[in-house]
């Protein structure tokens, strides 16, 4: 059997519920599971901080890890490097947020929590994503590097930031936006370089726009049914939807097909002629629709 090299997305693909309230289905720990079991290499591919992905990457088994965007590296539970953004223009882009009364807030460092100035951010966005901590008078001057800055908006407020034009950014949420790291495939390249795999071989899994950048025409791209349409027209399979792609895992390892994608264009083909295939196919091993944590 020929060896693949996975990636999963977080939020949305692995992790399902809302924010601060999130789960893994026990069908996807299984599906992971029989991956690895079936000699496949398998990762986490994430804009999380390391510190905010930690946790899941050990719960759900892995031991690799692509973090930060595409910048922060994990390999057999030991992270190797974590690149921040470019200094200067992160204080360039919070200078202007201070002159045009933007809310702002900063992660200097590898923690689960952010650094805001005053409680507004908070009061602002009522996030529960992770701790936000006030430090009076903060000034990112005093901090060496700077990982990620969160800019609290409505859509399209932040047009009127000229510097954010100069950093990757996305907006998951309406109260706020991040600016992280946004090339995810920068780390998964990284990753499968180490280990002398063939690009070829990689199949990644995603839903969002931070995710655009890791589907790549090198490889095999799954978009989630809660995908964003960007990302679904770059999927070979087409709106696949989020248990296809179980769907398709235990189909391939089941009857140890030769070609991914034929795998994955059978699977979508069965789930579009008999929608109860979804049972059928994955055995025991799949929960029935409707599942809960």
């Amino acid at each position: 059997m020929n060896k693949n090299f996975f990636f999963f997305d977080i939020d949305g693909t692995l992790a399902v519920g809302t924010p601060g309230r999130q789960y893994i289905p026990e069908s996807t720990k299984k599906a992971i599971r029989m991956l690895k079991e079936q000699g496949h290499f398998v990762a986490i591919a994430t804009g999380r901080s390391y510190a905010m992905a930690v946790d899941h990457m050990r719960s759900l088994g892995f031991e690799n890890m692509v973090s930060d965007g595409g910048n922060g590296i994990t390999i057999n539970n030991e992270l190797i490097t974590i690149k921040p953004l470019d200094y200067q223009k992160c204080i360039d882009l919070i200078d202007e947020c201070k002159e045009k009364g933007f809310i702002w807030a900063i992660s200097p460092d590898n923690k689960t929590r952010r650094l805001a100035p005053d409680s507004r951010y908070y009061d602002f966005t009522h996030d529960v994503y992770m701790d936000t901590e006030v430090v009076d008078g903060l000034d990112p001057r005093n901090y060496d590097q700077i990982f990620k800055v969160y800019v609290a908006c409505f859509a399209p407020e932040e047009q009127k930031l000229e510097t954010l034009k100069e950093l990757p950014w996305c907006r998951f949420h309406k109260e706020y936006l991040f600016v992280e790291p946004g090339d995810k495939s920068v780390g998964i390249k990284m990753m499968v370089d180490h280990f002398k795999g063939d690009y070829k071989d990689i199949v990644v899994f995603g839903d969002e726009k931070n995710d655009l950048s890791m589907f790549r025409d090198e490889w095999t791209s799954i978009a989630m049914g809660n995908a964003i349409d960007e990302l679904k027209e770059k999927d070979p399979v087409k709106r696949v939807r989020d248990r296809v792609f179980r769907i398709f895992v235990f189909y391939r390892l089941k009857h140890n097909s030769s070609g991914l994608n034929c795998s994955l264009k059978t699977a979508a083909g069965m789930r579009k002629r008999r929608p109860g295939a979804v049972r059928e196919m994955g055995s025991e091993a799949l929960a029935p629709a409707g599942e809960e944590r």
